[in-house]
């Protein structure tokens, strides 16, 4: 059977990881009609459907799934073997995606620590809300929130990572906090990205707050967690994400560890081929060392 264009091949990818003709046309930058075009020649090389059509768009049929599994490996290839070809210096370059709280509040103030151990890797940090796909090769690893049910990647959770109420010293030197009661009086800060909300969180100390209201209400966890910061309220928010303002003396734990809970909301996601790269197991060991020396939270 002869090999199928390879422009073929980025479509079919490109229309599987978004679920739309008109998206992947978007991306490729070609018409719907082209990118239609396409994928019917490589169904016709193939010699079975890849897609049916559902609801949702369009769905991969099993062929097509396994179809996917195995060229995103190959295209991943490919681009790394054009990268190298083209390298002009011995540096290692390690392109790690992330979401952005996790970014800018984890990872970016550790960088020095990265860079003493592997002064041998040039680390590319992007932040975007995305899930980036990893068929062209250019990210190596995507750091990720949410519940870790993404298929043909592997996914390693950060471990150790507890949401909690946190406040600035000075908020709670102004207003004491004794009880979970005592905060359905208080400034509550609410965050849309945590797994864990305050009205879940409220259940599970058997509060009602029902009737509840809150003076902020933001979309990122970095942005509840620097208001908490300047004092203007209490947010209920991820202590691993908060650790360098903790380490600061910016916030702290309002209760102890037991109203803490336990999640597996960060994880670092990538292609089983990219285990095999040296600078991604370098990063994975560095990121779980990292995480496994976080200071003991408050008891």
């Amino acid at each position: 059977m002869r090999i199928p264009p390879l422009k073929a091949i980025i479509a079919f990818e490109s229309v599987a990881r978004t679920s739309s003709v008109n998206r992947a046309a978007d991306e490729l930058g070609l018409t719907a009609s082209a990118v239609s075009h396409q994928l019917s020649n490589l169904e016709s090389i193939i010699g079975q459907p890849l897609f049916q059509r559902s609801g949702r768009g369009l769905v991969l049929t099993p062929t097509g799934e396994r179809y996917l599994s195995d060229v995103t490996g190959s295209l991943a290839d490919l681009s790394r073997a054009t990268e190298r070809a083209s390298s002009r210096t011995d540096v290692d370059i390690l392109r790690v995606h992330s979401s952005p709280s996790f970014g800018l509040m984890w990872l970016m103030p550790r960088l020095s620590s990265f860079q003493e151990a592997n002064d041998d890797i040039q680390l590319n940090l992007a932040c975007s809300y995305e899930n980036v796909s990893f068929s062209n090769g250019f990210y190596d690893i995507d750091v990720r929130h949410g519940y870790g049910n993404w298929s043909n990647v592997e996914v390693k959770t950060v471990r150790g990572e507890f949401i909690a109420p946190l406040a600035s010293p000075t908020y709670l030197a102004r207003h004491p906090v004794n009880t979970p009661e005592d905060l359905l009086s208080h400034r509550l800060i609410y965050s849309e990205s945590p797994l864990v909300q305050w009205k879940q969180w409220f259940g599970r100390t058997g509060v009602s707050a029902a009737h509840k209201t809150f003076d902020f209400s933001f979309d990122r966890s970095y942005m509840s967690l620097e208001t908490a910061a300047l004092g203007l309220g209490i947010a209920l928010e991820s202590v691993m994400l908060a650790s360098v303002k903790i380490r600061e003396g910016l916030l702290v734990p309002v209760f102890d560890d037991s109203y803490a809970v336990e999640v597996g909301a960060h994880h670092v996601v990538y292609p089983a081929q990219n285990a095999e790269l040296p600078r991604v197991a370098r990063f994975l060991a560095w990121i779980e060392r990292e995480a496994a020396a976080e200071p003991p939270r408050q008891s």
